[in-house]
């Protein structure tokens, strides 16, 4: 019954998703609605679809799983997964709206008038996507193996090929509507069986999680390595800094019809993820107190184990089923929006001048776009075959510090700073993008060494961050003539209110 049920679940919400991308498709002609959905998305439409991408896997499973594992330590990463939307409302959300980009690779070469520029920043926004898809099959794999026992590889080739459908059916108008949709069915998904699970909780007594002191404590040490504190702060920033450097959020920003609809949006999506949020640490707690001992298969199937283990029989049933079908919208979800980003740098960077080469014109922006869409998820499809799979939340963490390291300085200093270089932005990137790979694939390999150096290993964002930043503005004062000319214009256009006529203010350089 368990497995019919999950697996109905499952296949509604893969419907759901193909019927409402089909819509998008009756609507995607010209180019921004590919790639900006025309720029019509309004601030609550927006938001919801920024929730449905951003709240992956690790959200829906993983978050619950590591407090499940290790504790209170582990709420600080809602905490950062929800701050960093807030440094974003402050930082370069009205700004990159403005700047009229459809990339971000567009915005870089922009801001920096170079081709290099934009091809370092278009190789950086593949490989972050690449590596953020893997843990959606990864957990696609897991949740179908979970509730219903079917080999591994069918749950990531439905998620590879609905997801591929629904970009390159009708690119951004296609996905804004499924992931809205998607945001709503997994915090339904969330919440009901969590109402119901402490119902039955309170019901019996409400007792405590079997759980040591270190669990119930902040900043102690684990079996995950030493100086917690600094492994946590230095979570934290990736997080935060790491949230604007996500190609597949940034993208999102430019579908709003100005930078006051851009604000406007951030403020709701800090609403909506403070209302998902809320809800994994239910299921962590609730699962130390009905299984005290980690399951064998690992502790981001907690979500999945817990109806079973509270109430059985066809309640039991159904809630799993539920959870199967939000935490499967999570996995759709968030892979639309991140194979959208990575189809646009594709499509823009590779496919488009190819065809034209081939076609010796214009060879227009549907072809191009579904190849790239193809290209895009059969990559890292290919990859999570050959790959063990992390935990979740770990696995998703390793994308969040790459782009902290590499897209966030980048992004400050060119919506903040006029004299950065081109020079300082490309030593900045490069810097970035060397220093979190190899001190984190360094970390993998060694088995993160005890002491000062595992922590720094493993943990390199606190000092990543800071390297690259420092780097980009030496480089860039040591380097003025490569300062773009025209730069002190276009920030005036980045920070100048809609409406408001730049041309009297007559800027000059």
């Amino acid at each position: 019954m368990t497995s019919t049920l999950s697996l109905a679940a499952v296949s509604l919400v893969c419907l759901l998703t193909l019927v409402v991308g089909a819509l998008g498709l009756r609507l995607s002609r010209a180019t921004s609605d590919f790639y900006v959905a025309g720029r019509t998305v309004s601030p609550r439409l927006n938001a919801s679809a920024i929730g449905g991408e951003y709240l992956s896997a690790a959200s829906f499973l993983g978050v619950a799983g590591l407090i499940y594992d290790f504790g209170v330590d582990q709420l600080w990463l809602p905490v950062g997964y929800t701050l960093g939307y807030l440094v974003l409302l402050v930082m370069v959300a009205a700004p990159m709206r403005r700047s009229g980009a459809y990339t971000l690779p567009d915005f870089a070469e922009a801001r920096l008038q170079s081709r290099r520029i934009r091809l370092l920043a278009s190789v950086l926004v593949v490989s972050i996507g690449w590596l953020y898809l893997l843990p959606q099959f990864h957990a696609a794999s897991l949740v179908l193996r979970t509730v219903a026992g079917v080999p591994p590889w069918v749950g990531g080739t439905i998620v590879a090929v609905v997801v591929t459908v629904a970009v390159g059916a009708g690119g951004m108008r296609s996905i804004t509507f499924v992931q809205a949709l998607q945001y709503w069915i997994k915090l339904t998904a969330l919440a009901v069986p969590a109402g119901i699970l402490l119902a039955v909780w309170w019901r019996l007594g409400h007792p405590e999680p079997v759980v040591s002191d270190a669990w119930r404590l902040a900043l102690t040490p684990r079996d995950t390595g030493d100086h917690p504190a600094y492994r946590t702060y230095s979570v934290l920033l990736a997080l935060c800094l790491g949230t604007m450097g996500l190609p597949h959020v940034l993208v999102r920003y430019y579908t709003n019809p100005d930078g006051v609809g851009a604000r406007r949006t951030t403020v709701n999506v800090l609403l909506l993820l403070g209302m998902f949020y809320v809800l994994p640490p239910v299921y962590g707690v609730l699962g130390r107190v009905f299984l005290p001992d980690p399951p064998g298969s690992g502790v981001d199937s907690i979500v999945l184990r817990l109806p079973g283990l509270v109430v059985g029989g066809v309640r039991a049933d159904v809630l799993t089923a539920v959870l199967a079908g939000g935490a499967f919208a999570a996995l759709l979800s968030t892979a639309s929006g991140v194979a959208m980003s990575v189809t646009g740098v594709l499509d823009q960077s590779v496919m488009r001048p190819w065809l034209q080469r081939i076609t010796g014109g214009d060879a227009g922006v549907g072809g191009g776009f579904r190849l790239a869409a193809i290209a895009a998820v059969a990559v890292p499809y290919a990859v999570s075959w050959l790959t063990e799979p992390l935990s979740l939340a770990t696995m998703v963490g390793l994308a969040f510090t790459i782009a902290a390291s590499t897209f966030a300085p980048l992004l400050i200093l060119g919506v903040w700073w006029r004299r950065l270089s081109r020079r300082g932005a490309a030593a900045g990137l490069t810097v970035g993008a060397v220093t979190a790979t190899g001190s984190i694939g360094a970390a993998l390999v060694l088995g993160s060494p005890s002491g000062w150096l595992g922590a720094l290993l493993a943990n390199p964002a606190a000092w990543t961050v800071p390297l690259a930043t420092v780097v980009a503005v030496v480089v860039s004062l040591a380097t003025p003539g490569s300062v773009p000319a025209g730069t002190t214009r276009l920030l005036v256009r980045l920070h100048t209110p809609e409406g408001v006529d730049v041309r009297r203010s007559r800027p000059t350089d």
